[in-house]
Parts: C-alpha cells; sequence; structure tokens
C-alpha cells in the first residue's frame, strides 16, 4: 500500500501506476454536477472560483448530513462520467488528483495525461466506512446547493486505487494507453 499526502505535485504523482492501492490523506474539496457546472459558469464569466483548484484534489461526492458525534455521513463516490463535460477543464486548471467511481470518457484521460494528474477510484457503496477517514469537514462554496455544497474535507488514510495515472495507463481499458 503505497500513500499519497497532500498536496501533491505532478512530479510526485509520476510515481504513482494504475491499480496501486493507495491511503490519501490530506485536503479534499467534495463537488458535484451543480457545484462543477456553478465554477464553469464563474470562469466563462471572468470571476474568481470559491477554492483554488491549483494543486486541488475533488472528491465527486455529496456527503450526507452528519448524524450526532461524527464529523460527516456516509460520503460515497459520484460516477466519473458525470463530470466529463467539466473535467478536461478543471485538469487544465490545476486540479492534480480527482476520486470518483468508474470510467471516465477518453478527452478526460488526455487531460489527466496533459496535466500530470491521477483519477482515484473509490468503491462505490462504502461511504459509510469512507466517512470514517474524514477528520473534518468545513462548507466552502455555494450552500443554496445543500449536500451538494462545495465542502473541505480533511482525511486520512483514505483508501482508493489509482484509476487512471499520470502516463493515461487506466483500469478501465487493461492498463493500455
Amino acid at each position: 500500500m503505497k500513500r499519497i499526502s497532500l498536496p501533491i505535485t505532478a512530479k510526485e504523482a509520476a510515481a504513482f501506476r494504475a491499480g496501486d492501492s493507495v491511503l490519501l490523506s490530506g485536503t479534499i474539496y467534495t463537488a458535484r454536477d451543480r457545484a462543477h457546472q456553478l465554477m464553469k459558469e464563474l470562469l466563462e464569466n471572468g470571476r474568481e472560483l470559491p477554492i483554488d483548484l491549483d494543486g486541488a484534489a475533488v472528491y465527486y461526492c455529496g456527503p450526507c448530513p452528519a448524524p450526532p458525534g461524527r464529523v460527516i455521513g456516509s460520503c460515497g463516490p459520484t460516477s466519473a462520467t458525470r463530470m466529463d463535460p467539466y473535467a478536461p477543464l478543471f485538469f487544465d486548471r490545476g486540479v492534480r488528483i480527482v476520486i470518483a467511481k468508474g470510467p471516465f470518457a477518453p478527452p478526460v484521460t488526455d487531460a489527466i495525461r496533459r496535466n500530470g494528474a491521477l483519477y482515484l477510484c473509490a468503491t462505490g457503496g462504502a461511504g459509510a466506512l469512507l466517512a470514517d477517514c474524514v477528520e473534518s469537514m468545513e462548507e466552502c462554496a455555494f450552500p443554496e446547493l445543500g449536500t451538494e455544497s462545495i465542502k473541505r474535507l480533511i482525511v486520512r488514510d483514505m483508501p482508493l486505487i489509482v484509476g487512471i495515472d499520470t502516463e493515461g495507463r487506466s483500469l478501465f481499458n487493461g492498463g493500455e494507453q
């Protein structure tokens, strides 16, 4: 099992290969469809984003409200393909890691390779277990979106698998580029 401590540089990301099991620790941001759409609109209108994408790790997730005594509720991954229309733009704006489940479209794989980024896969259906890795949560943008607002999470030892590496090798096509 390899470890990733955030933030991570493109050079550090290059040490990981599709299929590697990793434990991720550091700051990640949650964002789903509507948050991606709103950020794209901000960029199109020449406005600043509510979070800094340079070197960011983005988790395609809309966490459930925290039950009493917990930092966060279940926080399972959303399907990667739902963000296909936005992902290349955000990788090109500096996103270093995306966490989701399932495959991405080829243009997204191209953007991952072009930017020395990584796609880390989370296990679907394991949201309650992934929540145990969250040490803190803070809402930081688009509160009107409720559970789909952008949240800053501090995670420790979140178990993930490298789905697409910096060279474009993918678990979803037999490790080919």
